[in-house]
C-alpha cells in the first residue's frame, strides 16, 4: 500500500517514550498512538495523556481490525515505542507495506531463547543456554555445565525475573518464582531460559537502522555492584567516547546481530557482554532505549535515537546520506542510580543539596518523592532517584560519580522503615 501522509504510528507509546512522540510532533508530524493490549500493563500504569496524540487505537486482538483503523491516516511508518508493542508494530508496517522489520523474524525479536538461538544460527557468538520447563532440567543443565548461570523469563523486559545462580538448588528456587508468575506485561510465564553467566563489563549499544544500514548512536559502559544480598545491581551508566578501542568493537558486533535478527527498521537497544574472547549478547530489545537514555545521549553528543529514528522515518534519504558520519563528543555523561538500604516511608533526600553542589551536576530525577514508599534496592527493578552528570572533562564527571558513590549510603535516604 504504502503512504504519502504526514502522520506516524507508535505502538505502546507510554510516558517513558512519550519523548519519541514529541521528537517526531516537533517535525510537524501526527503521531497515532496503539495500545497493543485492551487493559494497561501494570508498569505503565498511572498519569499518562493521550489527548496530544492524533488518534488513540486500542487493539481488540483482530490485527484486520486494527490495520483499517490505522490505515485511516495514511501513516508513513508504524513502530514499537514499547517492548511489548514489538510484535504487534510488525504485524501492521508488513499489513500496510510500510518499512518493516517483518513478521518472520518476530519471535526472535521478543523471545529471549529464540533470539540467542537466531542470533548463533547466523554466525553470531551468543551464550550457551537452555529452554526449560521444569526444575529437572535445569539442574541437570546448571550441573553439566558448572559455575554461574543466569535464570530469567522469555519475554519480559526490565530485570523482571532475572536471578543470577550459584549453586543448581538456587537455579530451581529461581525457576519455581518465575514459573506461573505474571510478568511486568500481562503474561504468565510457562518456561524460561537459563543461559551462562558471562564474565566481562557490560555494555549497552543503542541503534537506529533505515533499509538495513545502521547508526549507533550511543554506546554506554554500566558500572556494578554485588553485595550481600544484591547481586551484579546496576549503579550507573557511562557514554563512551568515540576514541575509546572499545566502541567500534561493540559497534561492529551490534551491527551483526541487528542483520541476525533482520533488524533493518527503526531503533534497537543492545545489551551486551564484552568478554576475554570478545563481544557476546545479553538480549536486544527492537525499540528505543528506556530510563531517559536519549536525553542523556543527546547531551552528551547532540544526537540520539529518537532524532536518528525520526530522520530515518521522515527522511530516509538523508538519514542514508548521513548515518555513516563521524560521531563526536561534546560532554562526558554519567547517570548514577543510588542504592536504597532498606524499605519504608521516605521522609527527605538529606544529601540531595550536596549532589546539587557536584561541579558536573546536570539534573535528577526522582521517582520516588517524599512521601512515598521506597522499596530495599536489590536488584535494578527498582529506581528511586537518579543523577545525571556531564562536562566536557572526562575527569570532572569520573570524579563527582565517585563522589556520589561515596555520598550513596543510608544517610542519603531518611526512610521511616516499613512496619
Amino acid at each position: 500500500m504504502g503512504s504519502t501522509g504526514n502522520s506516524v504510528v507508535l505502538v505502546d507509546a507510554y510516558s517513558p517514550s512519550y519523548a519519541l512522540a514529541k521528537a517526531f510532533m516537533d517535525r510537524g508530524c501526527e503521531v497515532v498512538r496503539v495500545q497493543s493490549t485492551v487493559d494497561v500493563p501494570q508498569m505503565y500504569q498511572g498519569a499518562f495523556d493521550t489527548e496530544e496524540f492524533r488518534d488513540n487505537i486500542v487493539h481488540q486482538g483482530v490485527l484486520g481490525a486494527t490495520a483499517e483503523a490505522v490505515a485511516k491516516h495514511e501513516p508513513v511508518a508504524v513502530l514499537a515505542a514499547g517492548e511489548y508493542g514489538v510484535e504487534l508494530a510488525d504485524q501492521l508496517s508488513e499489513a500496510l507495506e510500510l518499512p518493516t522489520n517483518g513478521t518472520r523474524l518476530s519471535p526472535a525479536r521478543r523471545n529471549k531463547f529464540i533470539q540467542i538461538d537466531t542470533v548463533k544460527a547466523a554466525g553470531v557468538r551468543g551464550a550457551r543456554q537452555q529452554l526449560v520447563e521444569d526444575e529437572r532440567s535445569l539442574t541437570e543443565w546448571h550441573r553439566e555445565t558448572g559455575g554461574r548461570v543466569v535464570v530469567k523469563p522469555l519475554r519480559s523486559a526490565a530485570n523482571d525475573g532475572v536471578a543470577v545462580c550459584d549453586t543448581p538448588e538456587e537455579s530451581a528456587a529461581a525457576l519455581r518464582r518465575i514459573l506461573g508468575s505474571t510478568t511486568i506485561f500481562p503474561e504468565v510465564n510457562s518456561a524460561a531460559v537459563v543461559q551462562e553467566y558471562l564474565v566481562g563489563g557490560e555494555y549497552v549499544v543503542d541503534t537506529v537502522s533505515r533499509d538495513g544500514h545502521h547508526r549507533a548512536t550511543d554506546v554506554w559502559k554500566y558500572s556494578k555492584m554485588t553485595i550481600p544480598g544484591v547481586r551484579d545491581r546496576i549503579t550507573g551508566g557511562h557514554l563512551i567516547a568515540p576514541d575509546s578501542p572499545v566502541r567500534q568493537t561493540l559497534v561492529d558486533y551490534a551491527f551483526t546481530v541487528l542483520d541476525a535478527l533482520g533488524i533493518r527498521h527503526g531503533p534497537a537497544h543492545l545489551e551486551v557482554i564484552l568478554t576475554d574472547e570478545g563481544p557476546c549478547l545479553v538480549e536486544v530489545g527492537a525499540r528505543i532505549a528506556g530510563a531517559n537514555t536519549p536525553y542523556y545521549a543527546e547531551l552528551g553528543a547532540g544526537e540520539s535515537q529518537n532524532t536518528w529514528t525520526v530522520e530515518a522515518y521522515l527522511h530516509p534519504e538523508r538519514f542514508l546520506a548521513t548515518y555513516a558520519r563521524p560521531y563526536r563528543l561534546e560532554r562526558h555523561v554519567s547517570v548514577c542510580w543510588p542504592t536504597a538500604p532498606q524499605a519504608g516511608r521516605l521522609r527527605a533526600y538529606p544529601l540531595l543539596d550536596s549532589v546539587r553542589e557536584l561541579e558536573s551536576f546536570n539534573n535528577v530525577e526522582v521517582f520516588v518523592r517524599p512521601g512515598g514508599q521506597v522499596a530495599k534496592t536489590v536488584d535494578d527493578s527498582t529506581k528511586t532517584i537518579a543523577v545525571g552528570l556531564a562536562h566536557p572533562s572526562a575527569e570532572m564527571v569520573e570524579r563527582d560519580f565517585n563522589a556520589l558513590c561515596y555520598l550513596d549510603g543510608p544517610a542519603f535516604y531518611d526512610i521511616e522503615p516499613a512496619a
